[in-house]
């Protein structure tokens, strides 16, 4: 095993050199990609309906090509998904990342191409290992085993056809190189389950007897297995059970909240935690500094980047910038066109520049309103047909609301916390709760996986404010005018502890 961990990061400080490359010459790197991205999709329908083959320059790309959210391109993604092929991309689409859903359908289905999966996705999980041996040239993270925490996937088929839909990291781990399969732990039959409390009990049961070196995943659920196996070893202590731990690979949700319950659960001034920004449309950032959680963003991936300054979101026709357009400490839009064909799509992550040299980001929230503390992905629209539906069923009106998320305790798992101010108050409150949260599970999946079994969320924690609380703090706020709307859905608690405040005065 010496041997193994000599040669793997041997790879892996070579790859630093290229890695160095797209630091020093990050508009070139660029502008091969977006070259290479326009040869491969001259072919297809897409390249054919835009006539790819007259684009010579960025200018003429972004003013014949326009700017796509999911429910545009969702009906040649159901032509994929129905077996038809070289709509976005040249090659053969069986893949599909499952995510949270859009207005128009509870679920979104990304295609993942193999050159997405081996130029992107793997490509990154490589770096991410390179940076951290860079980092921490001392490292044993290769003598143990890397507990992968990912999803599920599922077959579907199709006209005599197959494809394969799930969440991106279950797509990953059913493709690892035969070396990563190696050094990972549980076995892909427990990784990949459908049924979460099994799988949480079987991951615990396999992987606590391992020498884990390192744990990946997300923070919510990594937290639930790793109080499973302090329960069944007795231990006070994850270092207890996995003396040799030393890092957690970790994205998805704001660390933020976590950090202080890991460092409960993993007692060891040895730990070391680092941040990815790992999307089903593609890897774009990773933590490459170990006094700072902000993320490199990685350029040679076959991703070609615009960005959108965020005030001009809603435009009709918003102008996008190119890398050496950005301005640091101005939060944009993000904007991407890859090698799965996504042309120049709005994945609706918002990001601020730290740094133009080397370019580097910190995610600072969505383009609309939304609640993601949790990896549930709850965004406006789904709160409002929610709200409709409670209201509809309970027969009562609602004047205003709010929600955010809380935060798991020791003795209560997280939820979401909703002010709600009734134009006619619920008979039974509780009644009106429990529709609300069936209607947010029939909407959006994520929200859905997090409630099971009140494994990440337990019920929704709905308060009842007297008539005119909004009112109140919006004036205090010196927003009243049509132009100013209460949020809806934050991601952090300081509305909701404003008005809980007042109301308390």
């Amino acid at each position: 095993m010496a041997l193994f961990n000599t040669v793997l990061s041997w790879l892996m400080n070579k790859r630093m050199h290229q890695i160095d490359l797209f630091i020093k010459y990050p508009h070139e790197v660029q502008e091969e990609w977006f070259s290479r991205l326009i040869t491969y999709g001259k072919s297809t329908e897409w390249g054919k309906k835009y006539e790819y083959r007259s684009i010579d320059s960025y200018k003429v790309f972004s003013n014949r090509v326009p700017i796509s959210n999911y429910d545009q391109l969702k009906p040649y993604i159901d032509r994929l998904r129905n077996g038809e092929q070289n709509l976005l991309w040249p090659e053969e689409i069986k893949w599909f990342a499952k995510s949270s859903g859009t207005t128009s359908s509870k679920s979104k289905f990304i295609p993942v191409s193999n050159s997405s999966l081996e130029e992107c996705h793997f490509k990154g999980g490589k770096d991410l290992l390179s940076i951290y041996v860079n980092n921490f040239p001392d490292t044993e993270v290769f003598d143990g085993r890397s507990l992968i925490m990912g999803g599920s996937h599922t077959i579907s088929e199709v006209t005599n056809e197959s494809y394969y839909d799930g969440d991106l990291s279950a797509i990953l781990i059913q493709n690892l190189p035969f070396w990563a399969q190696f050094l990972k732990t549980p076995n892909l039959s427990i990784a990949l389950m459908n049924e979460w409390e099994s799988k949480i009990e079987l991951m615990a049961r396999e992987t606590m007897s391992h020498n884990v070196t390192s744990i990946s995943g997300v923070p919510s659920w990594m937290v639930v297995l790793l109080k499973r196996i302090l329960e069944l070893t007795g231990k006070a202590n994850i270092r207890e059970v996995w003396p040799n731990l030393e890092v957690f690979f970790h994205g998805g949700v704001n660390f933020s909240p976590y950090r202080e319950q890991f460092k409960n659960l993993i007692s060891s001034d040895k730990m070391h935690y680092m941040e990815t920004y790992n999307a089903s449309e593609g890897f774009f950032g990773i933590q490459d500094q170990t006094e700072s959680n902000e993320l490199l963003l990685m350029l040679d991936y076959g991703i070609f980047y615009e960005f959108i300054p965020i005030e001009e979101i809603d435009d009709e026709n918003p102008h996008a910038y190119i890398l050496g357009e950005v301005e640091k400490d101005r939060i944009y839009a993000m904007v991407i066109t890859t090698n799965a064909g996504l042309w120049r799509y709005l994945i609706g992550d918002t990001i601020i520049f730290t740094s133009l040299n080397p370019y580097r980001i910190r995610i600072t929230g969505r383009t609309k309103s939304f609640i993601n503390a949790f990896g549930e992905e709850l965004m406006n629209d789904n709160a409002e047909r929610a709200i409709s539906i409670a209201c509809n069923k309970c027969n009562v009106m609602t004047l205003d609301y709010t929600a955010a998320p809380l935060f798991s305790t020791d003795k209560e798992s997280a939820a979401h916390e909703w002010l709600i101010e009734f134009e006619n108050e619920p008979v039974n409150l509780d009644f009106f709760s429990e529709t609300l949260d069936n209607a947010l599970k029939s909407l959006n999946s994520d929200y859905e996986a997090k409630r099971y079994h009140n494994m990440i969320l337990r019920p929704p924690v709905i308060r009842s404010v007297a008539k005119g609380t909004f009112y109140n703090w919006m004036k205090s706020k010196g927003k009243l005018g049509g132009q100013h709307k209460v949020p809806r859905l934050s991601n952090d608690r300081i509305i909701v502890e404003e008005i809980l405040a007042m109301i308390k005065v």
